[in-house]
C-alpha cells in the first residue's frame, strides 16, 4: 500500500477493524518514512464486476473510487465528515449492484448519488449535479437551487404537520 503523502511503499498497520457490518477491513496504518498516518479500506470482491456505459456508449469498468472523488469534490470544504462520505459511497456501489447484474449507464450513477448526497447536504448536492447535469448556464444552476428550495420547503411543511 502506498502512502498517499510521500508514495512510500513502506508502512506499517496500526489497528485493523471489521468495517461495514463485517463487509470489509479498515486498516490505519503509518508511513514508515515520513511518519504519517493514513486509512485504507479492503473489500472482497465477490460479485461480478459491473461496467458502466458511458454517455458516448463506450464501456469502462466500474471504479468506485470515482464516486468516491466526486463526492470529496462536491463536499470540498463543506461539514461532512470523511466517513460519511465513504458510507456514503458503500451505499451506492452496493444499492447499484443489487440493482444491475452486469453494466449499469454512467447517468444512473450519478443520478444515485445525487439522490444521496441531497440528503446530507444541499449545497454539495448543487455542486455535484452542476457537474452531473452539466449545466450550460446560470439559469440551469438557478433551476436546481430553486427545486432545493422547493422540496426544502415541501419538507418543512411536512415536519409542521406531523406536529399537530
Amino acid at each position: 500500500m502506498r502512502c498517499p503523502y510521500c508514495n512510500s511503499k513502506d508502512n506499517k498497520v496500526i489497528d485493523s477493524r471489521a468495517a461495514d457490518g463485517g463487509d470489509s477491513i479498515r486498516r490505519r496504518r503509518e508511513c514508515l518514512k515520513c511518519s504519517r498516518r493514513f486509512t485504507t479500506r479492503e473489500h472482497v470482491e465477490q460479485r461480478a464486476r459491473l461496467v458502466v456505459i458511458k454517455k458516448d456508449g463506450t464501456r469502462v469498468p466500474f471504479e468506485r473510487q470515482k464516486i468516491q472523488t466526486g463526492l470529496e469534490k462536491s463536499c470540498y470544504k463543506r461539514p461532512i465528515a470523511t466517513e460519511t462520505l465513504q458510507a456514503m459511497t458503500d451505499q451506492v456501489e452496493e444499492e447499484l449492484h443489487r440493482k444491475y447484474e452486469r453494466e449499469v449507464e454512467a447517468i444512473v450513477i450519478g443520478k444515485t448519488v445525487a439522490e444521496h448526497l441531497k440528503k446530507i447536504d444541499q449545497i454539495a448536492y448543487v455542486r455535484f449535479a452542476s457537474v452531473y447535469k452539466e449545466f450550460r448556464d446560470l439559469d440551469d444552476f438557478l433551476d436546481e437551487v430553486k427545486e432545493v428550495l422547493d422540496s426544502r420547503q415541501q419538507e418543512s411543511l411536512k415536519d409542521q404537520d406531523t406536529l399537530f
